[in-house]
């Protein structure tokens, strides 16, 4: 594994843990600014707006820039706004210093997805956008359960300025490991968006959306239905969650792996396997032993998609990467916040907790069947590219004429 790996999987941790570490913290931050939790969850609803608007914007200023100086800009984007939040004066001003994080976030993974999958031969490249995204797996089991720890005791300002210590950290991985890699010659911004014309990442991006969303639509309400529906007390949730982050790990390795190989068939089989997994939490959250290993699957599932996701886009945006894998990192937080959302409406409704299951497995059944029409639209495309083929003379001509039809 190229060590370059390892200072962007560092910087990805602590990525990881800013975003997740502030649910276990917020009655400690409304407390000392005086708001209310609702008011608090602001700072989780600012970061994942922000990622969203964050990674075209900062990747767009990517395209002019060497990678490797932009991964180091989006790590002192990132360290300079845990300092904000640590030493915020008001709540408005940690706000914006969690904005201020989050611009760094969908540009460092999609930016880093780019990097990692031109340090290894292609047949690895989904294995190694798995070794980054590692690093946000693990802050899940260490970083997030840690950080709350130390928030609680020694108070949240603690954590991040630990937080902020991570992305020095990151930095200088990044500066002293990763090599130094130019954009591509004459890519242009034009070229970058003239991607979000082709109907496979378009489609590739609509199943992040579902997908993933599909995971949150059910772990935004966990603490809830484990407690109240399942019979947990409040201080087993957190090890329950730490349990999701395993199950986040290997499902992200075992993702990768068998990405390299097979991607479309990889993804359509963990989609149908987390779909069938969310929609039975409905009868297992009411037994302890089987809510638990449920939760564990539902990371393992959820997870195994990313990286087939991630190259999928790669993949397709061939040529001009940067702002399509980045903008499928937003669409990861997209996602996120659209389940929650209808998970929230169906359980405002009066239904029990466990109705956000349901809202998950819809959600991933669509993007299960968003997967089956990409597959069927890429056969005939291959399938018409090899009658043209053929043609004889003509040949060529009707095989460019192929590959535009496949360009909405």
């Amino acid at each position: 594994m190229p060590l370059a790996l390892l200072a962007l999987a560092i910087g990805a941790f602590g990525i990881g843990t800013t975003e997740f570490v502030m649910v276990g913290l917020l009655p400690q931050v409304a407390g000392d600014f005086g708001v209310s939790v609702p008011t608090a969850g602001f700072l989780v609803t600012g970061y994942a707006l922000g990622v969203v608007a964050g990674a075209p914007l900062m990747s767009v200023l990517g395209t002019k820039v060497p990678r490797k100086r932009m991964l180091l800009l989006l790590m002192g984007l990132f360290t300079l706004g845990n300092l904000i939040s640590a030493l915020a004066p008001v709540f408005a001003v940690m706000l914006a210093g969690r904005v201020v994080a989050s611009l760094a976030h969908g540009a460092f993974f999609g930016i880093g997805s780019v990097v990692a999958s031109e340090l290894v031969a292609p047949h690895k490249r989904a294995g190694a956008i798995a070794t980054m995204f590692t690093g946000l797996t693990v802050a899940n089991v260490v970083g997030v359960p840690l950080g709350t720890y130390v928030g609680q005791s020694a108070g949240w300002r603690v954590t991040f300025l630990i937080v902020a210590g991570l992305g020095v950290l990151g930095l200088l991985g990044v500066a002293r490991l990763v090599p130094d890699l130019p954009r591509s010659e004459g890519v242009r911004l034009r070229h970058e968006l003239a991607v979000f014309r082709n109907a496979q990442v378009l489609l590739a991006m609509a199943m992040t959306v579902l997908g993933f969303g599909g995971v949150f639509a059910a772990i935004t309400y966990i603490a809830p239905m484990l407690t109240d529906v399942t019979g947990y007390a409040d201080s087993s949730v957190t090890w329950l969650l730490v349990l999701f982050g395993l199950g986040m790990v290997a499902g992200n390795l075992v993702g990768g792996r068998f990405a390299d190989r097979r991607l479309m068939p990889m993804l359509r089989t963990a989609l149908a396997a987390l779909a069938a997994t969310l929609a039975l939490f409905t009868v297992t959250a009411h037994s302890k032993p089987a809510a638990a290993v449920t939760v564990l699957l539902i990371g393992a599932l959820g997870f195994a998609t990313v990286p087939p996701l991630q190259k999928r886009v790669l993949d397709q945006a061939a040529g001009a990467p940067t702002l399509a894998s980045a903008v499928n990192i937003g669409a990861f937080n997209l996602g996120n916040a659209l389940a929650a959302w209808l998970g929230g409406l169906v359980i405002a409704a009066g239904h029990a907790y466990t109705s956000a299951n349901w809202v998950g497995a819809v959600l991933t059944v669509s993007a299960l069947g968003l997967a089956v029409v990409s597959s069927t639209l890429e056969r005939r495309a291959k399938q018409g590219s090899y009658n043209d083929g053929d043609g004889g003379a003509a040949a060529g001509g009707r095989t460019e004429t192929s590959k535009e039809s496949a360009m909405l």
